[in-house]
Formats: C-alpha cells, sequence, structure tokens
C-alpha cells in the first residue's frame, strides 16, 4: 500500500483561512489571534483576558452582581465566580451585600483593582491602536458597526 502524504495546513491568512474562508471561521480566528495577544502583553500583570473583560465591566457598570457580569463578559457563571473569587483574594474588588436579596453581592472594584486596570487598559489601548493602525477613522467607524450588527443580531429565525 502506498501512503500519502497529508495535506499541508495553511498558514492563517492562506487558503480557506483567507479572505476565500468562511466569515464565521474568519471571526473566530481573528478573535483568536487578537486574545493571544492582549493575554501576552497582560501576562505579567498577572490578568488574563476574562479576568480583564470582568475588570473592565465592573469599572464601567459598578455594583454588579456575578450574574450581571456573566452576562455582560460573555462568561458563564461559573467562570464568573472563579475569576472574582481569584480577583477578590488579590484584592483587586470587594464585595457588599444588597441592600434588599441578602444572597446577592455587589461587586466593585477596590483602589488596587482601578490602579491594575487603568495599567491593563493602557496596554490594550496600544494593541487596539495597532489593530486598527491601517483604516482610516471612517473605515474604524464601519468595522465597529458592523462588529456590533454581528453581535446583535436576532438569532432567531
Amino acid at each position: 500500500m502506498r501512503k500519502t502524504n497529508p495535506p499541508s495546513i495553511p498558514a492563517p491568512g492562506e487558503g480557506k483561512r483567507g479572505e476565500d474562508g468562511y466569515m464565521g471561521y474568519l471571526l473566530r480566528q481573528a478573535a483568536g489571534a487578537h486574545r493571544l495577544r492582549l493575554e501576552r502583553a497582560l501576562i505579567d500583570l498577572g490578568v488574563t483576558q476574562p479576568q480583564f473583560a470582568v475588570l473592565t465591566m465592573l469599572a464601567a457598570y459598578p455594583g454588579l452582581s456575578n450574574a450581571d457580569v456573566a452576562r455582560l463578559a460573555l462568561l458563564t457563571p461559573q467562570t464568573v465566580s472563579v475569576i472574582v473569587a481569584n480577583l477578590e483574594r488579590a484584592g483587586s474588588l470587594v464585595r457588599k451585600p444588597h441592600a434588599v436579596h441578602g444572597r446577592i453581592q455587589h461587586l466593585d472594584l477596590s483602589d488596587s483593582g482601578t490602579a491594575l486596570l487603568k495599567t491593563c487598559r493602557e496596554r490594550v489601548h496600544a494593541l487596539e491602536k495597532e489593530l486598527a493602525r491601517d483604516l482610516s477613522g471612517e473605515e474604524e467607524r464601519t468595522v465597529r458597526r458592523w462588529l456590533v450588527a454581528v453581535a446583535t443580531a436576532s438569532t432567531t429565525g
């Protein structure tokens, strides 16, 4: 029996991983590449991309519950519970009891969490600037509008 060599796997941007690929796959490929760059930019701070998302949402919307954070950060409630426990242990956030519902706790950034987020944001803003480097202002706005439209498109139907 004659052995055949397996097909070579195209690099990102080539073949079906390039402009002829499925849009959904290209979105996933781009998101994965961006997430890797983001994780590398934050690794020395001990912050992961999901932790950055949680810190960002808590700064933007103080007093959220774990369930609220999970919905906003596009994470599972279980993942948020682990992230919140780790961030609380590190002193980056504090839990406060809900005024009415005893089992619900609100989350807020601590002063050290706010400082950590500021450092993270500086690095992420640099990555975003690099990401949009070749786009005009209008092109960037178009891409942002398109991404929001993709994210908010009805899935029923």
